[in-house]
């Protein structure tokens, strides 16, 4: 390795994170283009560095530097340098060359120490004086403060949010409670705070440490779909938090204490003696309860009035061309009658057109109607079958992009601009595909609508529950205190799809037809996994984009795991080499264990409520922007820019989003997914590979909703046996919430 050493002039680039940068250094005899890691540097900044030459395809000659450290100019020539060099707001080259020739090698204790003799400059004043000292400091404080952390393990970009969120503080934090760090800043966990705590030389059974083990067993509880946990369940998953290593114990009685002490900080809630909450759900299923109680008004219907209302529906629905059956005109009158109603049913079932009819009605009647779906395509798709727009939740709730500073911030983290001070303006709202919608976001939805609003939920309760914590739709359902119109006709149309039909055969425990004699459903007996791997890609790249009207991409490899030579990850890393393989034409960027490629398909796999967004016209012009990426939608990468460190994918509604090299740990490649991220999606085609796995993932739930996902064709490869089992499999994952007890405490008046 090289050496150099000389002032940095300028940045011609830094990435957002702080942790890239391009920059000009300027030596005793030359001036170098240097790339490499430079958080802890800023303009007018003396420098030794370590590291190589290297030739770049486009931008020639430069310098990636491998490590550094800073010099604090001790001489008037150095000093001058760095005050003039722009590093310091107000100062410029003059100024700068004043300063020095007042005060020689003396200028920077004179800043720190006495800065009110820069007063003493022509052109300074007291406040001046006191402003140039302060960003001094701040930027020595910012610099010890990253050289300090990285003595920790922890990375730059890390280290920045911290710095940002303490300030001088982090010194305390880290040496008195590290732990602290995993609850207020995103991106830092349990796991790193505690091997921060270790090195610092924290106590393995401290309040502290275990007092975070008890909140971040919660929180991973909450990544399986649970809003509390049972208290014994609970200090069993703490237990083995915390035992990192096996001379690590923790009393039970310790974790009681600790149990007890959250509980005086509000920090859990604890109903029924043993149900064990993190306090922001308890207190959003309690929100969601009280205010469903407010929202479900009915209007008292004579039998007269019965009549005139389906006689104006039928009337409604002759000049629209729709014919109801007697359990969605019920339906229909439900929803115009009822505050809070609930539509569900299989595929074929009816579901659209009750939606159309009840959209009939109230345009009819002159009042306002608004459509929202939980994902961008499951709001397409209703757009696309109703002619009305709809919108996703989150575009309706109007989603700021703002950090949420309410309870419950680390698990939702979005502010909406539609909630009680600014409601929705809407005399009916229609949700789809309610069961993918989690507590949180319904939580905000209603904190949107005033009473008087008719709330209607049209979803199928035979999907998966939401990805998020909750299980809203069936817990809404069993409570027992809202309408719910089960719709159960198949319609003639959809009798004559075998997808339709095997659907409701799977829901019925009963196996779907594999006779192959069908036009949208197929079955391959396959039990060698190389030849599934083969056959997968001669069906999407060959055979079903013909019979689908569909392009490569538009066709879903769908998965019950995530793991395995089956599993999600090991799918996508043979169709990215088979479908987009490598070329020189196309970059490629590898971060951590993944490879992304121009031309890969992929996947936002977490909601980045402040990731800018535009969609651009002819000539690459801007026709609309905004903010808010969210978890499921999917994309192409289009551009991969080394120089600028980012990504672009533009996504499927052909928002366009830049990705920092920094945070593509928000994306997947998505040419496999597993059937749970695929919710509230529909795809020309779906191909699901199956050949065993572990029991809870091969259950009838999941092969249902993936069945449902397809719109013209399944085909399903691997062993009739693992199918059987599937359709005879009612196990899955228990989900711990308590919206349904809520609902029944308010609407019994406990």
């Amino acid at each position: 390795m090289e050496k150099v050493k000389g002032f940095i002039d300028h940045f011609l680039y830094k990435s957002a994170d702080l942790t890239y940068g391009v920059m000009i250094l300027i030596t005793a005899d030359k001036e170098i283009t240097c790339v490499g890691d430079f958080h802890d540097l800023d303009v007018g900044d003396t420098i030794e560095a370590e590291g190589d030459y290297e030739t770049h395809q486009v931008y020639g000659r430069q310098f990636r530097i491998k490590s550094h450290s800073i010099s604090i100019p001790d001489d008037a020539v150095s000093m001058q340098r760095y005050l003039g060099s722009g590093a310091i707001r107000g100062i410029g080259e003059a100024l700068a060359k004043r300063i020095v020739k007042a005060f020689g090698d003396e200028t920077f204790r004179v800043i720190e120490e006495e800065p009110e003799r820069l007063s003493e400059v022509k052109g300074i004043s007291e406040k001046k004086a006191i402003d140039i000292s302060m960003q001094m400091a701040e930027k020595r404080e910012m610099r010890d403060a990253m050289m300090f952390l990285s003595k920790y393990g922890i990375t730059s970009n890390l280290a920045v949010k911290i710095y940002n969120t303490y300030g001088s503080g982090i010194y305390r934090v880290i040496m008195e409670n590290p732990y602290r760090l995993s609850d207020d800043i995103s991106g830092i966990g349990f796991k790193t705070a505690d091997e921060i705590a270790e090195k610092v030389g924290i106590l393995v059974d401290s309040d502290y440490r275990i007092g975070s083990g008890i909140m971040y067993a919660l929180q991973r509880a909450s990544l399986d779909g649970n809003t509390f946990l049972p208290k014994e369940l609970l200090i069993k998953r703490t237990e083995d938090i915390l035992r990192t290593r096996p001379e690590y114990e923790v009393s039970l009685e310790s974790i009681e204490v600790q149990l007890g002490n959250l509980l005086m900080d509000k920090k859990i809630i604890i109903k029924n003696g043993t149900d064990v909450y993190a306090s922001n759900y308890f207190y959003e299923e309690q929100g969601c309860a009280a205010m469903l109680r407010e929202l479900a008004l009915f209007e008292k219907v004579t039998p007269e009035e019965k009549e005139q209302y389906k006689e104006s529906i039928l009337s409604i629905g002759e000049e629209k061309g729709i014919e109801l059956d007697d359990l969605q005109l019920e339906a229909v009158l439900q929803s115009i009658t009822g505050g809070v109603v609930i539509i569900t049913g299989g595929p074929g079932t009816g579901k659209t057109t009750t939606i159309n009819s009840i959209i009939g009605y109230y345009e009819k009647m002159g009042l306002d109607i608004m459509l929202a779906a939980p994902t961008g395509r499951a709001a397409k798709r209703m757009s696309e079958a109703t002619g009305y727009e709809a919108k996703t939740i989150h575009r309706l709730l109007e989603v700021s992009g703002q950090a949420l500073d309410d309870p419950g911030a680390r698990s939702g983290g979005a502010r909406f601009e539609r909630n009680r001070e600014n409601p929705l303006e809407a005399d009916a709202v229609i949700i789809d595909e309610m069961s993918m919608v989690d507590t949180h976001l319904f939580y905000a939805l209603l904190k949107a609508l005033v009473p008087g609003v008719h709330l209607i939920l049209v979803g199928d309760s035979s999907q998966l529950p939401s990805v998020g914590p909750g299980q809203v739709l069936s817990d809404l359902i069993d409570s027992g205190h809202f309408p719910t119109i089960f719709l159960k006709k198949i319609f003639r149309q959809a009798e004559e799809s075998d997808i339709v039909m095997n659907a409701h055969r799977i829901h019925g425990r009963e196996m779907p037809v594999l006779s192959n004699k069908s036009r949208d459903f197929f079955f391959m007996k396959r039990s060698d996994v190389g030849v599934i791997y083969k056959h997968l890609v001669l069906l999407i790249r060959d055979k079903l984009p013909g019979y689908v009207n569909a392009g490569t991409l538009d066709i879903q490899v769908l998965t019950p795991m995530k793991k395995g030579p089956l599993g999600a990850i090991e799918l996508n890393r043979i169709l990215q080499q088979q479908l987009n393989p490598p070329d020189d034409s196309k970059k490629e960027h590898t971060y951590g264990d993944k490879l992304f490629r121009v031309g890969d398909k992929v996947m936002q796999i977490r909601n980045n409520y402040q990731a800018p967004w535009e969609i651009v016209g002819k000539y690459n012009i801007p026709i609309d922007s905004g903010t808010g990426v969210f978890n499921g939608d999917m994309g192409i990468i289009t551009e991969i820019n080394d120089y600028s460190q980012e990504m672009v994918v533009e996504f499927d509604d052909k928002r366009r989003v830049k990705y920092p090299f920094a945070d593509l740990d928000e994306l997947e490649l998505s040419y496999a997914i597993t059937i749970h991220k695929s919710q509230g999606s529909e795809y020309p085609a779906v191909i699901m590979p199956i050949l065993g796995g572990p029991r809870m993932l091969l259950n009838r739930n999941l092969l249902y909703t993936a069945v449902t996902r397809a719109r013209s064709t399944v085909c399903i490869l691997g062993s009739e046996e693992t199918l059987s089992q599937m359709v005879g499999n009612e196990d899955q994952l228990r989900r711990y919430t308590g919206l349904k007890e809520r609902i029944t405490e308010l609407f019994n008046g406990d």
